[in-house]
């Protein structure tokens, strides 16, 4: 840090040199125009002109207004760096803490872009390497992302880094190991000074590869977010992060619109995605199918989970939230799906099976009644239902619900999604800065 600061303020104390120097050149060595010989009608002017010009015992410069403004403007400009540079002096004083997010899962983009409003260049989701920057309470975040930030081949520029993985599967596992011992062995070289992990938890909570790494446990990561329930979750050292929405499928932020929270929606639900053998995805669509429920919902269901969208299926997906008044969200491998935040989008009511799936989530220390136990500490305001077999009496309900009725929902919903994640915006920078910095506590 101390290192960071000295280049900085070297920095900083060279622009104001040069900045010193242009304005002395411009104010006392510039050349100035020479004066424009006058012609023959100017030296035989009419009689109150030629007074005019004999006036003050001095020859008249018609360029002295011009030299004038000039040197006006020359002055303001020193002023105007004068006070940049007092600014950038006062900015560095108030930042103090630099980090560094190395973006290797997607769910860093929901990080970034979705949770920190933050921007990217270049704008090319495919680009090889795509980097943002922004201040955010007292510190000055960088983001890089992309196949081209690899291990020892980008300049680590903050003495305090937070490491965004991928932890579902072993072959991701493997790769998250590998970007793990790069930042260790940065740790042992003193290069950076604090390591905190954003992880793409598993969906069943197997993620005991990670603990080793933590501090608590000899390791060296200071800070771990994890998604789903996980049964470690203690809101000191290990915090609950939100899954967000698919990132990895290029699903956008959204910006609410007025036809968005007013226009009347043409579906009362929708569910388009895998249906699993013997699973409640089975019973919600038969119940769907009872009473011609399903022709008053946009109903996309197909039996093999698919990675990546076609444009074309990705645009009903959108269409059908936009469409819906409710977005139906089955339990899948867990009960935290990306369909979640995407209904909230668009305004769109989750209405979500709110039971346990199989694995270690579960109850923690923080926690004491999972599921979505982030979600609901927050008081998100959608629909939990035990059982799909509660859907028919819910959707007679939104039949007769006024559009007036509906528009309000929308607008809490979109509200809730709004500050939630600003909250956990702020969450993520107050732990941060707590941790990283301990002579601010209290």
């Amino acid at each position: 840090m101390r290192g960071a600061r000295r280049r900085l303020c070297s920095a900083l104390i060279v622009a104001y040199g040069l900045f010193s120097l242009y304005a002395a050149y411009t104010v006392f060595l510039r050349p100035r125009r020479p004066a424009a010989p006058r012609s023959h009608r100017d030296r035989h002017g009419p009689r109150g002109f030629t007074d005019h010009v004999a006036l003050g015992n001095e020859e008249w410069n018609p360029w002295d207004a011009d030299e004038k403004n000039e040197l006006a403007a020359s002055q303001q400009r020193y002023e105007a760096n004068l006070k940049m540079i007092k600014y950038a002096r006062s900015h560095l004083e108030q930042t103090s803490l630099r980090v560094q997010i190395w973006g290797k899962a997607a769910i860093g983009l929901y990080l970034w872009q979705h949770i920190f409003g933050g921007h990217l260049e270049p704008a090319d989701v495919i680009a090889q390497w795509r980097e943002g920057s922004q201040n955010a309470g007292k510190t000055y975040f960088s983001f890089l992302t992309g196949p081209s930030v690899v291990p020892g081949y980008f300049s680590v520029e903050a003495e305090h880094v937070v490491l965004v993985l991928n932890g579902r599967e072993p072959a991701k596992i493997a790769y998250a190991t590998q970007w793990l011992h790069y930042a260790q062995t940065l740790m042992e070289t003193r290069k950076i000074q604090h390591v905190a992990v954003v992880l793409l938890g598993n969906e069943q909570c197997n993620n005991a590869w990670i603990q080793p790494y933590l501090k608590r446990n000899g390791g060296f990561v200071n800070l771990l977010f994890v998604t789903y329930d996980y049964a470690f979750v203690n809101e000191e050292d290990i915090f609950q992060w939100p899954l967000g929405v698919a990132t990895y499928r290029n699903f956008p932020v959204v910006e609410p619109s007025w036809s968005m929270l007013h226009d009347p929606r043409s579906y009362l639900c929708n569910f388009l995605g895998t249906v699993y053998k013997n699973s409640s995805r089975e019973t919600l669509i038969e119940i769907l199918k009872q009473d011609g429920l399903d022709k008053l919902c946009w109903i996309a269901a197909r039996e093999q989970w698919q990675p990546q969208e076609t444009n074309e299926s990705f645009k009903n997906y959108q269409d059908a939230l936009l469409q819906s008044d409710l977005t139906l969200c089955p339990v899948g491998i867990n009960t935290e799906c990306y369909r979640i935040y995407e209904a909230c989008s668009y305004g769109s009511l989750p209405v979500i099976e709110d039971v346990m799936t199989p694995g270690d989530c579960g109850n923690s220390s923080a926690y004491h009644s999972a599921p979505l136990q982030l979600l609901k500490t927050m008081g998100a305001p959608f629909i939990f239902i035990k059982n799909w077999k509660e859907l028919p009496a819910i959707l007679e309900k939104e039949k007769k619900m006024s559009l007036q009725e509906k528009i309000q929902r929308r607008k809490k919903l979109l509200e809730w999604y709004r500050n939630f994640k600003a909250w956990m915006r702020q969450k993520f920078i107050n732990t941060l800065e707590n941790s990283f910095l301990p002579s601010d506590k209290g």
